[in-house]
């Protein structure tokens, strides 16, 4: 049997599917703030943090196609999440949540739709571990 390759893992891409590239580029450029790390012209992949990335995809060129139902939510930590609930409620983000505590699993957060209908939820953890 072949081991696994010891190497550690560089990078971590997930990739969501568009019909509209440069509306979906512009919010998480302008709305969001990441920024662009590689440009693959019909795929543009942000950065989120250290080794963490959403890779944008123009549907008619890539792997899988758009589909209106998305079962998927992007979740990014951040240190202050208080700070960004005000800045989505500036934007007024589509159906941005009320800012929640969930005490099982130590976290405050709330969600809102991108451009085409993938849930990003925004959270901080209220205990060390969570």
């Amino acid at each position: 049997m072949t081991d696994r390759p010891s190497a550690p893992n560089q990078l971590a891409i997930t990739f969501f599917y568009y019909r509209d590239l440069p509306r979906a580029m512009a919010f998480y450029q302008n709305v969001l703030g990441l920024p662009l790390a590689i440009d693959q012209g019909w795929c543009k992949i942000y950065r989120i943090a250290d080794g963490a990335h959403v890779g944008l995809v123009d549907e008619t060129k890539g792997m899988n196609n758009w589909t209106p139902e998305k079962p998927v939510q992007l979740c990014i930590r951040v240190p202050d999440v208080d700070a960004w609930y005000a800045y989505a409620q500036a934007k007024d983000l589509d159906n941005l949540s009320q800012l929640f505590i969930n005490d099982q699993i130590g976290i405050r957060a709330f969600v809102f739709d991108d451009p085409e209908g993938y849930q990003i939820e925004i959270q901080s953890a209220t205990r060390p571990g969570a």
